[in-house]
Parts: structure tokens; C-alpha cells; sequence
């Protein structure tokens, strides 16, 4: 199989910030949506888009909250939206596209991670639902508007996760297996770089442009919500006293420095006429070993092996997520 993961030699590191990356980079009079964008990575990425000068929309299910959150950055417009209510998805960007505007940039941060088993109305689980099919449903709707862009980026915030499981292709919903929910996050974060690798194959003769990164480990995010402190501990995450343990070079970052991959995915010039591909700490990853990874909350070793699963940029699986994507939720992705 032939790949696009070949490191650039971007210039930056694990220890970069969103902050770093932006430098030197104007934004001004382009318009940016960030899902997840009151909380995180996804508050990180929406302070530093809009210090650029970007007009930065954020949709969120909670309005209140996302207003709270975002009261100290100027000019943020707020708008509602919830990745498991199809309806709301449609009206959102429909609400967008009536307004004539070019998106130029989209960055899929929302996310849960190593939920219960939930499922959605539609009976779809819901980590698969939230963290891909919610993003792949926003993104068709607002094509008009990426391709009115004439140079728009999708970025969408993936996970090493990715390597707890491909996408289960017979059974994507846990219908006829046990459901596991390491096993759920994995598939929906490898359904997350598949996607960048089908968006920007369509995409790229509209100047449309798709990425998937992983972040890094960050400890207060509110995405470890499902996980006690106790297996923070055992994941060598937070100390005994449970603050964040900070090594950037075994990834376990800030949040500023998770941020970082997101923007630089979003923005960076050095990315020009380039897309499909997976990032970490800023820049192109090689293939990593290619075999599932059984996730031992008393042993994260395996957590700072770099690299991305095969399957995860295979272009096969990721045409037939394609086709998988669009028979789910009902709807023909016009492109």
C-alpha cells in the first residue's frame, strides 16, 4: 500500500503551543468552525484561531455553558448544535449557509472517550456516533461552503486511540458483539483518519484539503470524564497527588501544547497543496507497527510509540467508511 506518511520536517516539536504555531500567520477574514470549541483543545484552538484574526463560530449543545466559557474572547459567535441530534446538525449548517459566508477552516475537536455503552435515537453507539458520523454528516452539509472557501481545510482531531481498533466494518454499532469501550473509542478514532483520507481524495480538486492528528495525552480536558482517578494513576497520567504528569516527549501534554497539531493542521503554510495524511507534534508520522494494541490501563508504555496503523490510512477501508458513512445516516454526500 502506497502512503502519504512521510515527515516533512516541520520544525517544531512535542513541546510546541498553539500559541508557537500561530506566530507570523494573519487570519484575518477567514472564518473558522470549531466543534468542542468551550472546552480543551478545542477553547485552546478557538482563543489562538481568533488572535490571528479569524472569525471563529463554535456550536455547542449547551449555550450557557459555551458562553461562559468563552467570555474573555472577543467576537466568538455561539450557535447550537448537538453531534448526536442529525436535525440540529442540519439546521446549523443550514443556518451557516444562508449566510453566504466561505468556511475556510473546520476543526472537528468534539469528542467523547471510553464511555458506557450508550446509543444514539437512531440506535447507533454513541462514541461511533459523536466522534465520526455527527463530523462526517456537519462536513457534507457545509460543503458548499469549504468548496466557496477556495482553499479550505478539514481537520479532524483523531487520537492514538486509533490503535485500539480498526473500524469493524460488520459490526461498526456493537450489535453482535460484546461492547467494549476502548475498542469503541479506537474504531471511531481510526473512523476519524479514514475520513481525512476519503474527504481530501473528493476534496482536493474543490481546494478542499483533510487532516487527522493526534493531540497528545491531556489530562483535564474533561474528555477523561469516564475514567476514575484510579486509572489515571495506572496510566501514569496524573501523580499520586493527581496533577497532570507533563513529558511532552512520551506526549503528555498542556493543553496549549495539544492544541498545538490542530493549528498548525489548520493553518500552517507548510502544509500547502498537501492533505490525507495523519500528524503528531506538528508534522507528518510514519507508519507505525502495524497490530492492535490491547489498551493496559497498568502499563502505557505502548502509549508513546509514534506512528499510524495502516489500516487506518488504507484507502479501500476508508471508501468503504465512505459508503458506510452515507447509508447510516441517510444522506448522499454531495461532492
Amino acid at each position: 500500500m502506497t502512503t502519504k506518511q512521510t515527515p516533512i520536517g516541520s520544525g517544531f516539536g512535542a513541546s510546541v503551543t498553539a500559541a508557537d504555531v500561530i506566530k507570523g500567520i494573519d487570519l484575518s477574514g477567514k472564518i473558522a468552525i470549531v466543534t468542542g470549541g468551550y472546552s480543551g483543545l478545542g477553547l485552546e484552538t478557538v482563543r489562538v484561531l481568533r488572535s490571528a484574526g479569524a472569525k471563529v463560530i463554535v456550536p455547542t449543545r449547551d449555550r450557557n455553558k459555551a458562553e461562559t466559557a468563552l467570555a474573555d474572547i472577543e467576537g466568538i459567535e455561539i450557535e447550537v448544535m448537538d453531534l448526536l441530534d442529525p436535525t440540529s446538525i442540519d439546521a446549523f449548517a443550514e443556518n451557516f449557509l444562508a449566510s453566504g459566508q466561505p468556511l475556510h477552516m473546520l476543526v472537528n475537536s468534539a469528542g467523547i472517550m471510553a464511555s458506557p455503552l450508550s446509543r444514539d435515537s437512531r440506535g447507533y453507539e454513541s462514541q461511533f456516533a459523536t466522534n465520526h458520523l455527527g463530523h462526517f454528516q456537519l462536513v457534507a452539509r457545509l460543503w458548499p461552503a469549504l468548496r466557496k472557501a477556495t482553499g479550505a481545510r478539514v481537520v479532524s482531531v483523531s487520537s492514538w486511540g486509533h490503535h485500539f481498533s480498526p473500524v469493524v466494518f460488520d459490526d461498526p454499532n456493537f450489535e453482535r458483539r460484546d461492547y467494549d469501550r476502548w475498542g469503541a473509542y479506537g474504531q471511531s478514532k481510526t473512523a476519524n483518519i479514514l475520513f481525512a483520507v476519503a474527504l481530501d481524495k473528493r476534496g482536493q480538486a474543490d481546494g478542499v484539503r483533510a487532516f487527522s492528528l493526534h493531540p497528545g495525552s491531556i489530562v483535564g480536558t474533561g474528555l477523561e470524564k469516564h475514567l476514575s482517578q484510579e486509572e489515571l494513576l495506572a496510566a501514569g497520567v496524573i501523580d499520586e497527588n493527581g496533577q497532570p504528569v507533563l513529558d511532552p516527549t512520551k506526549n503528555l501534554k498542556t493543553v496549549g501544547q495539544g492544541a498545538a497539531t490542530s493549528v498548525w493542521c489548520a493553518t500552517n503554510p507548510q502544509l500547502e497543496n498537501m492533505g490525507g495524511v495523519y500528524c503528531e507534534n506538528c508534522d507528518i508520522v510514519v507508519l507505525g507497527q502495524d497490530a492492535e494494541s490491547e489498551f493496559q490501563l497498568d502499563n502505557n508504555s505502548t502509549l508513546t510509540d509514534s506512528g499510524v496503523m495502516s489500516y487506518a490510512v488504507d484507502p479501500e477501508a476508508a471508501d468503504r467508511l465512505w459508503s458506510l458513512s452515507e447509508q447510516l445516516i441517510g444522506l448522499k454526500f454531495a461532492i
